[in-house]
Parts: C-alpha cells; sequence; structure tokens
C-alpha cells in the first residue's frame, strides 16, 4: 500500500478550518480508500450512497445525521442530491455538531449542486491517481506506461494492468457516461474516445471531431467539457499577451491519466510506447500533470503562436514567468522557438525537462532537468512555503 502523505495532510488542514471537506475525483483513484485511513485516526460514522443499508439508514437524514457526533464520511454523494441543502442547514448550526467529509466522482450536478447549497462552507481536494513523489522517482517509466490509477499501477503483471484498464474503460462508458446526460451508443462513445487519444497533446479542433462523428461542435465541445468535468481529460488554457504576432486562443487537450490514453492507443509496455508516434505527446502531457500536480495553487498555460513558436507550459511562480519545453530526448538542446518564447514572454527561466538523469545549464536562463530533478525543485518550495506560515 502506497501511503498518500500529501493529500492526508491537506484533508487534516481542511478539516481544521472547514465545516465540510469534499474529496472529489474520478472512480477508483483511491478516494475512499484515503477516507477510511482518516476514519481510523479519528472518530467517525461511515456512509456509502451506493449501499442499500447505508441508503435506509439516511432516510431521515436531517435527524439522523444531526444526533451524530465526530466526522461524518459520505461517499458517493452524488447518489442522493438531497443531502446538500441538508448539510448546509447541519454545517450552519452550532460547532458541536460534527464535520462533513463527502466524496464523490466528480460530475456536472454533483459541482452545481455543492456550488449552489454549500457555498462559502466546503473546502475541496481534488483526488487523482499516484504521482511521482508518492510512487518513487525509480518507478517513473512504470508511472508513465501505466498511469496512476492504483489498481493499474499495482498489477503483478502488464497483462494484468491492460485488464484492469480496459475494464475501468468499458465502465466508464457503460455506467458513468448516461450518468451525466451522454445516451451514445458504447460503440460510438469508444470511437470519440479513441479519436481524443489521437488528438492527444493537439490543439482543440471541435470542427474537426463534429464531421468525424456527424454531430455538431456544440455537442462535441459538451463531451469534451464532460470528459474534463470527470478529470478524464484535461484541458490546457492559452496563455496570449497584447503582441504583434497572432496567438492562438483554444485549449490543447490532453489526457490525464497516461495508462488510458496507452490503452486507447493500443500501447502495451514501455518498448511499444517508445516506439510510438504518439511517444513524444505522451511525454509531454505525463511531464505537464506531474508538474502542475505538484504546483497547488498555480494555474499553468501554454503558449502558441501561427508562426510556430511555441512553449509547452507557462508558470507563474512567485513574481517570476518559467517556461518548460518537454523533450523525449537524451541530449535536447535548445530551439528557435524556444528563444522566441524567451524573448516575446519576457521568461525568467526556461527549463528542458527530458526523461535522462542530469541536469546541466544551455545557457543563463535555459537549463536541462530530468523530471524527478525539477519535481524536487518545486517541492523544496512548496515546504519553504508552509514554513514560512
Amino acid at each position: 500500500m502506497i501511503l498518500r502523505e500529501h493529500y492526508l495532510n491537506a484533508i487534516d488542514r481542511s478539516l481544521s478550518r472547514s465545516k465540510i471537506t469534499a474529496i472529489l475525483g474520478p472512480r477508483q483513484c483511491g478516494k475512499t480508500t484515503l477516507a477510511h485511513e482518516i476514519a481510523s485516526q479519528r472518530k467517525s460514522n461511515f456512509f456509502d450512497m451506493e449501499s442499500p443499508k447505508d441508503r435506509a439508514r439516511l432516510q431521515n437524514p436531517e435527524l439522523y445525521l444531526s444526533g451524530l457526533s465526530g466526522l461524518v464520511i459520505i461517499d458517493e454523494i452524488q447518489k442522493t442530491p438531497e443531502l446538500f441543502p441538508i448539510l448546509r442547514v447541519l454545517s450552519d448550526r452550532s460547532t458541536e455538531n460534527g464535520q462533513f467529509l463527502i466524496l464523490g466522482s466528480a460530475s456536472p450536478s454533483l459541482i452545481r449542486n455543492t456550488s449552489e447549497s454549500l457555498a462559502g462552507r466546503v473546502e475541496f481536494i481534488d483526488l487523482q491517481g499516484f504521482d511521482l513523489p508518492e510512487v518513487g522517482f525509480s518507478n517513473l517509466n512504470t508511472l508513465w506506461v501505466r498511469g496512476g490509477f492504483p489498481l493499474s499501477f499495482l498489477a503483478d503483471s502488464e497483462d494484468d494492468s491492460l485488464a484492469w484498464r480496459e475494464g475501468f474503460i468499458r465502465t466508464f462508458l457503460q455506467r458513468d457516461l448516461p450518468q451525466f446526460g451522454i445516451h451514445v451508443p458504447e460503440s460510438s462513445m469508444r470511437r470519440f474516445w479513441t479519436m481524443l487519444a489521437h488528438s492527444h497533446g493537439q490543439i482543440l479542433n471541435s470542427s474537426g471531431l463534429a464531421g468525424s462523428m456527424g454531430l455538431s461542435d456544440k455537442t462535441i465541445r459538451s463531451y469534451i467539457d464532460i470528459f474534463t468535468s470527470t478529470f478524464m481529460i484535461r484541458q490546457l488554457q492559452p496563455w496570449y499577451e497584447n503582441l504583434k504576432k497572432r496567438q492562438v486562443k483554444s485549449p490543447k487537450i490532453y489526457f490525464t491519466d497516461m495508462g488510458l490514453l496507452h490503452q486507447l492507443l493500443g500501447i502495451e509496455d514501455y518498448d511499444s510506447l517508445l516506439a510510438h508516434p504518439q511517444a513524444g505527446a505522451s511525454w509531454e502531457s505525463f511531464v505537464i500533470e506531474q508538474i502542475l500536480r505538484n504546483t497547488p495553487g498555480n494555474d499553468g498555460y501554454f503558449w502558441s503562436t501561427y508562426s510556430g513558436a511555441e512553449i509547452d507550459l507557462l508558470l507563474f511562480r512567485k513574481g517570476q514567468r518559467i517556461g518548460i519545453e518537454c523533450k523525449l530526448s537524451e541530449a535536447p538542446r535548445a530551439t528557435k522557438s524556444m528563444y522566441s518564447a524567451l524573448e516575446n514572454l519576457k521568461l525568467d527561466k526556461l527549463y528542458i525537462l527530458y526523461p535522462g538523469t542530469d541536469g546541466f545549464p544551455l545557457s543563463e536562463i535555459i537549463e536541462v532537468q530530468s523530471v524527478p530533478g525539477f519535481i524536487k525543485k518545486l517541492r523544496q518550495q512548496e515546504t519553504e512555503n508552509e514554513k514560512k506560515w
């Protein structure tokens, strides 16, 4: 078992200052396991809204919950949206009432109910699969190939991991998407998701996808928004300024879990990944996802012009502009596009992240760095900031 200390600490901090804490994330990412770990450390009451027994216990929820003390944990709360206004009432009562930890597979209805009913009363924690610091930097290639879903990453063999991911995809298409209002045959949605996999790392072209699927541009965008709200897809937004050059203003599409991407692309192991045409895009998104998960409170952007200049990721940290380029090469070098980004965006530092182990400078501003090395820098800065607070 991998102890997710970073999330445990975040939940502890949230519970110390908020009446309600909400953990949102995709199915099978470890929300329930994390909640049971929290429950083992304090007096608590656990309810699973997919359990008929627990649903029966909450037939009169306001009366039942108001009599409980300690931490009240409600799993899969999106199954019972009628609980949201009751939680609002209970959270506004005296501090003698218990605290609430609610868990849910992100969905439009869940987010809407929490934002409307519990505004100002709830603190959100987004939970994904394992990240690199959790599994150990020596397991980078395994995490890249299998993805971070616990049962995929921890599988005994590549075949077991592939089988789990295939089952997850089928369950998501058959069971979850209809709950979000997408009533399309599984085969059609599988084709759409596979098309997104082949468009991975590219500027969103909803018109092209709509033409291929025989649907409207508006429908395609709504599908992508649902994939985004369920943590399957990340829409990386563009950064644009008042420059003379024409800049891209549409988002890029990335899979948040590389294991699912590789499953849809038919990539079975590390060797077949390196030989695949999408290897570079897969590495780029893997690196971006790991960085963004380890930069809490920092939004990332990409920058691109129609003349070809671009930067994979733009971060703003402590008043500095940091550019990041992801290169699947053992000997990366600075390019004309990077120098253009340095000049136009006034970058304070540009990192080239590659699959090697050593870091070295290419100039005063441009530095080649390994992914573990860069994340260690981010984590060190985060720790220093926490000590100051």
